[in-house]
């Protein structure tokens, strides 16, 4: 797998990005508006309920990406075919037993856990049962999303984002217009998009993949080490589950669904912002698992490390500036802004630059096919850290206490327990990570005193002042990351690029 190939599947990844960032941004605005931020938070807490309870499918996906990415490295189609078919079944099977228990569990929740208004059950309980279906949809294509990331067709990603937001556009126009419940009609839609994406992959992969053609059936033997390996990710996505849905639903049984309105914008944001990270991560780690599986593990690690430091550069050039004018960005995006929306937002960004190490570190681990260490140990944290908030939640603090633990969570995470782990299991060079870490550092260091200088000194309720002061960051962080954060070679290829271009 060449570097130039890696770059055009990003830049299909980028692509898609920007345009389903573009969409979401419009669309989480005008969905706000016609629901009202009472019934945004509703559909956030009822939503989380099935988000919560189908954990067990982040964790058996982690394996179905690595096993099929692997098998086509390893270059054996029959087993290809075979782990696909086993996979298929094992996801169906999942799907209906989520179904089974959200049914059994969500309604009593609804009704006898959550602040709700009076009113407003009977739509919310019609919400849940939608989201159930939604969620049955999303789990099918599970396999089916594997299949085009093991065979890097990146542009597909580009081409379907088209229709998933030209759909989405559908949803709001349909929305503003809708004479019946708008929560529950939202609900509805959203559910058929998701089932229009579902057959969209479907009949991609058949017409592309011959892997997909298997007849539906189960390999115990093929099963048993991805469900071995993907045990170990249960634990993982048990807290992760436990810290997103979980602490939506936390946040309803003491606060009122604004306040979890306000939390789900923050971790919108957060979701746009990771998918830098998750764009980088998906176009490299396929050739990462690859070369592991051929035996090049040196230049798996090299090509690792390098794609963590120039993410964390485009993470600094993209975020900084916006979490220092994120009360402008957020009246330009939403209008009226949620009570606890700029805070949250503002220290979820400051997270998502600790993420970049963790969940990009992860990928070592991933492709060693050893992830045993990493879920007793991360995860830990997450278990701890949600008791900690309930018992803070009680004392009578405020909400945005579970935002300052989760970034303390994330630091912990990406500079000192995945670091241990890929050294001890993944047998990096502690002296790359060193260098990586050093180099992240001082760009940092070298870009933060003027912009922090500027915000405190200047008057920012103007529209020229925030502008100036993202431009200025901007160019600040270009100029820190050129001089100091790329190494000769790549200096001397960005200086031809740009003489090529003029």
């Amino acid at each position: 797998m060449g570097y130039k190939t890696i770059a055009k599947n990003t830049l299909f990844l980028y692509i898609r990005m920007f345009l389903v960032m573009g969409v979401s941004l419009y669309t989480s605005r005008v969905v706000l508006h016609t629901l009202g931020v009472e019934n945004y938070g509703i559909y956030q807490a009822v939503g989380g309920i099935v988000e919560f309870l189908s954990f067990l499918n982040g964790a058996l996906s982690t394996g179905t990406s690595r096993f099929l990415a692997y098998e086509l490295g390893a270059g054996n189609f029959g087993k290809l075919k075979r782990t696909f078919s086993t996979l298929l079944s094992a996801h169906l099977l999942l799907a209906f037993i989520i179904v089974i228990i959200s049914e059994i569990i969500g309604p009593w929740i609804i009704s006898n856990r959550l602040i709700l208004p009076e009113q407003r059950m009977d739509a919310a309980l019609w919400c849940f049962h939608i989201s159930i279906a939604t969620a049955f949809f999303r789990l099918i294509m599970v396999p089916y999303n594997a299949c085009v990331i093991a065979h890097e067709r990146m542009s597909f990603f580009a081409y379907i984002s088209i229709i998933e937001v030209l759909m989405k556009l559908g949803v709001v126009y349909m929305l503003e217009r809708c004479p019946y419940d708008k929560l529950v009609f939202y609900a509805l839609l959203i559910a058929i998009v998701q089932l229009g994406i579902l057959l969209a992959y479907i009949h991609y992969t058949a017409k592309r993949f011959a892997e997909t053609h298997a007849r539906l059936s189960f390999n115990k033997k093929i099963f048993k080490p991805i469900l071995s390996f993907s045990s170990w990710s249960l634990f993982a996505s048990g807290s992760i589950a436990l810290n997103n849905q979980g602490i939506l639903l936390l946040l309803n049984t003491f606060y009122s669904p604004a306040i979890v309105a306000a939390r789900a914008i923050s971790i919108q944001v957060n979701m746009a912002i990771n998918q830098f990270i998750n764009n980088i991560r998906t176009a490299v780690t396929p050739p990462i698992v690859k070369q592991y599986a051929d035996g090049s593990s040196d230049a798996s690690e090299r090509l690792c490390i390098t794609s963590i430091q120039y993410t964390y550069f485009l993470m600094l050039m993209l975020c900084f500036p916006a979490c220092l004018v994120v009360p402008f960005l957020l009246r330009l995006w939403l209008g009226d802004i949620p009570e606890y929306t700029v805070i949250f937002v503002r220290i979820i960004i400051i997270q998502c630059f600790f993420q970049v190490f963790d969940s990009s570190l992860y990928t070592a681990l991933y492709a060693v096919g050893r992830l045993k260490e990493n879920a007793l140990l991360s995860p830990l944290l997450g278990f701890i850290q949600f008791p900690v908030i309930y018992l803070l939640f009680k004392a009578g603090h405020s909400p945005v206490v579970l935002s300052w633990s989760n970034l303390i969570v994330y630091a912990i995470l990406g500079l000192i327990v995945k670091p241990v782990l890929v050294v001890r299991v993944a047998r990096y060079d502690w002296r790359n990570l060193y260098v990586m870490y050093k180099k992240c550092l001082m760009v940092t260091l070298a870009v933060l005193p003027i912009p922090i200088y500027l915000y405190w000194v200047l008057e920012m309720s103007s529209w020229q002042a925030n502008i100036g002061m993202v431009v200025t960051t901007l160019i600040i962080s270009v100029l820190c990351i050129y001089t100091i954060g790329l190494d000769r070679a790549m200096k001397n290829k960005v200086l031809s690029y740009i003489k090529n271009q003029f």
